[in-house]
């Protein structure tokens, strides 16, 4: 009888340490060896000339299940991350019709996807002005933890949080032990300049980038880190494009305030003058910045005071991408990309190691979010792997994307390592261009200690 279920033999394996020519074990759809020249498996994947990553893991996409599935969908969405090299997400509580508030709306949700996801999932509750009494149903769930707006959050259905709301909410997640994420930026500023603007008729894509500034996210952050230390709630504050943020993040976190933070590939690549040039597939809230912030945010990443980078996948039909720049739907996609711009511009371009890489896109994600067994290829992990030709350079298409519309404010940039096969607990979900005809996608409830990053 053979030792393992599965080898996956002669890879350059990245590890937590760094990338080391050796063999996985998987037995029952664990990691249950690693080193050089296992015995043999019942099953082998040969990764002769293949880098072994583990599965990434993007805590930030917005799949639009149930409700919207005309916008994007688990079923294309979870195949589009497969593709580029991911395996595990967790979805967002406000782009789904009904938005997810309340254990009603979370359990119809679950219901819709369970069987449809891809890849592992976990899901955010939602914190909205009013309903704090019904987080502790969501969490009784299984919520991975609860996402709030700071400003509007452009669904109607999924208010942005008064204070008091925010104060009292942050109380009851930190009695939970679960986590806060926040949309950080300034309701007044942002809505007051936007109503000016747009009155005033300037409607350009600088106008609306100088409608969000970088004072408004700078106030938010600094008022969330004060509610984070004031109710020792775990929070995470996503998608931050002023580096002063980031260093504002990890400078409370010295303080032992329970913070930390993300970014996203949008403000790591493009600058002010790329949203003139690619209009609204770069159309985001917080928008992105000078080219001096952009380097800035990848000096943090390369001091390690930055360690997570998040997809923001939200996409709409082409239908409201339509209503001009100011009154059309803001939103990236991008989940498929994560990995391969980052090969190419945090790899091959600035040097860092891969095992950066796989932290940035992956293991901060599952320490952060508890999201256990993901992100790392260690012995009693998960057997969720991307075996990955880094030798390969190409462009990004949209011919590429597995999204339900093909289209990406990342077209035409060029991208490094072709994803040849994909593993989900051991189990092959994606080879050469074609997917695992059954979705074998779990869903994951949050368990085992939380990293502070």
């Amino acid at each position: 009888m053979a030792e393992f279920d599965l080898v996956v033999r002669g890879g350059q394996v990245v590890l937590k340490e760094g990338v080391s020519p050796i063999d996985i074990g998987v037995v029952d759809g664990l990691i249950a060896a690693i080193g050089p020249e296992l015995a043999g498996g019942a099953r082998e994947v040969p990764a002769g000339g293949l880098h072994v990553f583990p599965g990434g893991v993007d805590p930030h996409v917005h799949f639009d299940d149930p409700g919207r599935t005309h916008w994007e969908g688990v079923e294309s969405g979870s195949r589009s991350l497969l593709a580029g090299g991911l395996t595990t997400y967790v979805d967002m509580p406000l782009n789904n019709s009904p938005v997810t508030t309340d254990s009603a709306s979370f359990s119809e949700k679950l219901d819709a996807i369970r069987s449809i996801s891809h890849t592992d999932f976990a899901l955010w509750g939602g914190l909205v002005a009013g309903n704090v009494d019904r987080l502790a149903e969501q969490h009784e769930l299984g919520a991975c933890g609860f996402k709030a707006f700071m400003c509007f959050s452009a669904i109607d259905e999924f208010p942005q949080v008064d204070d008091l709301s925010l104060y009292e909410g942050m109380q009851t997640i930190a009695a939970l032990d679960s986590i806060l994420l926040l949309h950080a930026e300034n309701a007044d500023i942002v809505g007051g300049l936007g109503a000016r603007a747009k009155a005033q008729g300037r409607t350009e894509p600088r106008d609306f980038m100088a409608s969000r500034p970088p004072i408004s996210e700078l106030e938010a952050v600094s008022r969330a880190i004060l509610f984070a230390a004031e109710t020792g709630c775990a929070t995470h504050l996503v998608h931050l494009s002023v580096a002063r943020a980031v260093v504002m993040v990890a400078e409370a976190q010295t303080r032992g305030v329970p913070v930390s933070c993300e970014t996203c590939p949008h403000f790591l690549l493009f600058s002010e003058e790329d949203m003139e040039r690619i209009g609204l597939p770069l159309k985001s809230a917080p928008p992105v910045r000078a080219a001096s912030e952009r380097e800035a945010l990848w000096a943090l990443i390369g001091d390690r005071t930055l360690r997570m980078v998040t997809s923001d996948h939200s996409p709409g039909h082409p239908d409201v991408k339509q209503s001009g720049f100011w009154d059309s739907w803001g939103g990236v996609s991008g989940a498929q990309s994560t990995l391969q711009l980052l090969f190419e511009e945090g790899h091959g371009n600035r040097g860092l190691p891969l095992q950066m890489i796989s932290e940035l896109a992956g293991r901060s994600a599952a320490r952060r979010f508890r999201l256990a067994g993901k992100g790392e290829v260690a012995v009693g992990a998960d057997a969720d792997l991307a075996l990955v030709d880094l030798s390969w350079r190409g462009e990004l298409t949209l011919e590429q994307l597995h999204y339900r519309h093909q289209y990406s404010c990342y077209a035409g940039l060029p991208i490094r390592g072709r994803v040849e096969h994909t593993l989900l607990r051991g189990q092959t979900v994606y080879e050469n261009g074609v997917f695992a005809h059954v979705p074998l996608g779990q869903f994951m409830r949050p368990s085992g200690p939380r990293s502070p990053i």
